[in-house]
């Protein structure tokens, strides 16, 4: 089973969070959260929910705002930002297995006989990761789906 890390599992549950206090009818235009807020909503780490709020405002996932009222609103619509965005920013590329890296190929490239099936593996976690908004967060997760949304634990995969 793949699993994603408690840091990608803490920032899709921030952007949710902040994704569903846009909706509120008291979100008059953008309305910032603090860290504390969001980290006491889903009983995070503060310190540890700040580091990757900025993380994922140096991404451009997330507008910081200063000040007495401020603190972090979405860069963009949620419907707009997807879950394969969030994971990257925060954990780096998706690779399931060593193989399949940014440096090119492993010592076994000439006599593997699996590298294509597991790309396509790989390709398809990041097509689904990708059809995945923040938005669809917000909603209630379908029964038959394939993925495990946040809510409490790590995202997870079954493969």
């Amino acid at each position: 089973m793949l699993r994603l890390t408690k840091k990608a599992d803490y920032g899709l549950m921030a952007l949710k969070y902040l994704a569903e206090q846009t909706l509120a009818p008291a979100a008059a235009g953008v309305h910032a959260q603090s860290a504390k807020e969001i980290a006491d909503a889903y009983h995070i780490p503060p310190q540890l929910l700040a580091k990757i709020l900025q993380t994922l405002a140096r991404a451009g996932l997330l507008v910081s705002h200063a000040g007495t009222n401020g603190g972090y609103a979405l860069a963009r619509p949620a419907g707009e930002i997807s879950a394969f965005e969030v994971i990257r920013a925060i954990d780096g590329p998706l690779f399931i297995t060593s193989c399949i890296t940014i440096h090119g190929t492993c010592d076994l490239a000439g006599h593997c006989t699996i590298k294509e099936p597991l790309r396509k593996v790989n390709d398809s976690i990041k097509d689904l990761l990708s059809g995945i908004t923040i938005a669809d967060l917000r909603e209630a997760p379908d029964a038959d789906a394939s993925a495990s949304m946040v809510g409490g634990g790590l995202v997870s995969i079954a493969v």
